[in-house]
């Protein structure tokens, strides 16, 4: 029987177009609710202040009921913008063990896939403050080996993920071998962030013994030499914290696109990879992007069977896409089952979410506020 629905779109074909489910590369599920939270306490200075001053303040804020609202609200924005899978990379050091189990039951219940780790590092001393020094280095400390356990404990579980290290500037040899041997054991790669900015310039030297090709290397601004893995490219956030541009078309990696937390839009993404892309190679064309888009499919195949079905008639086409703004999001559907509807979400109710996230964001914020 045809449905008024299904007529519906069938009346519309010429103004609609699918495309298989997008996916973000590398993400910062628990950043979701960071919009609008309280400024630095004083202005920061370089990279490194940056992080100690703004977002290791964040994840030192999180809790277990902030994590799974921020990660609920992170899937909610995906699903509506077409992306259907999410590599997550997550860090709480006061709130480790059962984080990645909230943050996989969130997207579960928005209907997006999601493979998760924990960031492990070592800059959080054993009574849960920041060590005022982060390298070098020399032996893992507590809150590193319990976000080891749990990536170990995530993976045990059947539960797709990696595992994950924070950066090497922030690690010990010691914690970085312990990740690859963990995971090497599970059969999966290290998720980390390599090279992002100057501080972080021997990441290479320090991972190039223990890499694989499995691994997925975020960032990889300043990397000095070829590591093996797969590059998470990540345009908007490099540009936003000033640290340079990746240059990933002189590398010889695999690329995927990521957002490292700025939202999931990654068709979005995608046009913003473009242009940044041209800006340093005048000669590079819509396919280059494209390209990146398909290889992170390949990394999260399922991706490839989910259907999105967009207000535009050529969202395959990346002549197209990587030149039109407002591709409007009708339908997605996830494993067959539909999880957004006439542009919203069908399995949760995107109002509630958004004001539950809402409430959470506030608690989050004023627990920011004391530290």
């Amino acid at each position: 029987m045809t449905t008024a629905r299904s007529t519906a779109l069938a009346d519309t074909s010429s103004t609609m177009s699918t495309t298989p489910g997008l996916v973000n590369a590398h993400h910062h599920l628990y950043s979701a609710l960071a919009r609008g939270m309280p400024g630095p306490k004083r202005s920061a200075r370089n990279f490194a202040d940056m992080l100690s001053l703004v977002w290791w303040r964040l994840d030192a804020a999180h809790d277990l009921d902030t994590i799974y609202w921020s990660a609920k609200l992170g899937a909610l924005e995906a699903a509506l913008a077409g992306t259907t899978c999410i590599i997550d990379h997550h860090e709480s050091p006061r709130a480790i063990d059962g984080s990645l189990d909230a943050i996989d039951r969130a997207c579960n219940e928005v209907g997006v896939r999601v493979s998760a780790c924990y960031g492990a590092t070592d800059r959080w001393a054993d009574d849960g403050s920041l060590r005022e020094k982060v390298s070098p280095l020399s032996a893992m400390t507590k809150a590193a080996q319990a976000g080891l356990d749990e990536c170990d404990r995530h993976l045990r579980s059947g539960k797709r993920g990696m595992v994950g290290l924070h950066a090497a500037f922030t690690c010990s040899d010691e914690t970085i071998a312990a990740a690859a041997t963990l995971a090497a054991s599970h059969g999966v790669g290290v998720h980390v962030h390599v090279a992002e900015a100057i501080d972080d310039i021997a990441a290479g030297a320090r991972l190039e013994p223990h890499a694989t090709d499995d691994w997925l290397l975020v960032h990889t601004v300043h990397l000095d030499r070829p590591l093996r893995g797969r590059i998470a490219h990540n345009p908007r956030s490099n540009m936003n914290n000033g640290v340079g541009y990746a240059k990933p078309t002189t590398k010889p990696n695999q690329v995927l696109l990521g957002s490292d937390g700025i939202g999931s839009d990654m068709a979005e993404e995608s046009r913003l990879a473009y242009v940044r892309l041209r800006e340093f190679d005048s000669h590079a064309t819509p396919d280059v992007v494209a390209g990146w888009m398909h290889n992170a499919r390949q990394v999260f195949p399922e991706s490839l069977d989910d259907v999105v079905t967009w207000r535009y008639p050529a969202a395959d086409a990346p002549w197209h896409t990587a030149f039109t703004t407002g591709m409007r999001v009708e339908q997605v559907q996830v494993a067959g089952q539909v999880v957004v509807d006439r542009g919203t979400t069908v399995l949760v109710d995107e109002h509630e979410v958004r004001a539950k996230a809402r409430e959470a964001a506030a608690r989050l914020h004023q627990r920011m506020e004391n530290l």
